[in-house]
């Protein structure tokens, strides 16, 4: 297309991951600018399609990809000007794209194709193999819905669910409608913060979480009161670790955060049937139940 000086265009070409200099490609190039969908055209486009990645899937500490994935790539910053010398058919971003980088590529020819969040795993699994037939492999996306549906297989509970709460980055929680909690389920952990009504984003104190545990709690940031001592000595709940990348995409990231959760819950101890009725009262349920009688 000859879009850029040729001198921008061998700069960004020297650092492009993919096939060789005057590979044929059998389906359309890509540059995706989604970490979501970084990590699905990974796995389902043809060496030499997928000719860059958000600049996201670099940052180890962001990226639904494995590090060794991700410098399989370039990357690129979402600028037209980076993505117009990488000389794309396709350009795949999310569906927060800004409308004036929408407009450039499209007065450039380049076709855009926008993604949105996936909420079930039943949306995740629609994605990948729009993607992949968007690339021209369906097969390559039934293979790894195949792969995710045998990770969720894997990871189905045995016995009662357990009561978990997800302590995200910034002290909130996840809504029902979301993808994490899907997975919650399917994997045999039940609401903390659905059975006290809590939202979407809604903030989870340490106070309490002490005052009201759960069965589980599971740490997925580094808030100061995420690591508070007070958290150690909680009569009846366990503490453990989840990793923040497995808590947004969909995809491959599947496979990882089903393991997760599975190791989770097999790790648990069998236990009788936790009875909410039998703690002691705490300042937190005076408080319900004075709301309750509208004091």
């Amino acid at each position: 297309m000859n879009r850029l000086a040729p001198a921008l265009a061998f700069a960004l070409a020297a650092c492009a991951g993919g096939g060789a200099a005057g590979e044929e490609v059998a389906g359309p190039t890509v540059v995706s600018l989604n970490p979501c969908t970084d990590a699905i055209l990974a796995q389902v486009a043809a060496p030499g399609q997928l000719l860059a990645v958000s600049h996201y899937s670099k940052d180890p500490s962001s990226s639904s990809m494995e590090p060794e994935d991700a410098a399989r790539f370039a990357a690129t910053g979402g600028t037209v000007e980076e993505v117009l010398a990488l000389d794309p058919d396709v350009v795949v971003a999310s569906s927060f794209l800004a409308p004036a980088t929408r407009a450039a590529l499209k007065e450039f020819g380049v076709e855009v194709v926008t993604f949105g969040g996936t909420a079930t795993v039943e949306e995740s699994l629609a994605q990948v193999r729009e993607l992949a037939a968007l690339v021209g492999d369906e097969a390559a996306g039934e293979r790894l819905v195949a792969d995710i549906e045998g990770a969720l297989a894997e990871a189905a509970p045995v016995g009662p669910s357990v009561e978990a709460a997800l302590w995200q980055p910034g002290g909130i929680v996840p809504g029902e409608a979301s993808l994490v909690s899907d997975l919650l389920r399917r994997t045999g952990f039940s609401s903390y913060s659905a059975a006290r009504g809590m939202a979407q984003a809604d903030y989870l104190s340490l106070e309490q979480v002490v005052a009201d545990p759960p069965e589980v709690l599971l740490i997925a940031g580094s808030e100061r009161g995420q690591s508070h001592p007070a958290l150690e000595n909680l009569a009846g709940m366990r503490r453990e670790s989840f990793d923040t990348r497995l808590i947004y995409c969909g995809g491959p990231t599947i496979i990882r955060a089903a393991q997760r959760l599975a190791e989770i819950r097999q790790s648990l101890p069998v236990r009788v049937e936790r009875s909410r009725d039998t703690r002691s009262p705490t300042l937190l349920d005076f408080a319900r139940s004075e709301r309750r009688l509208g004091r």
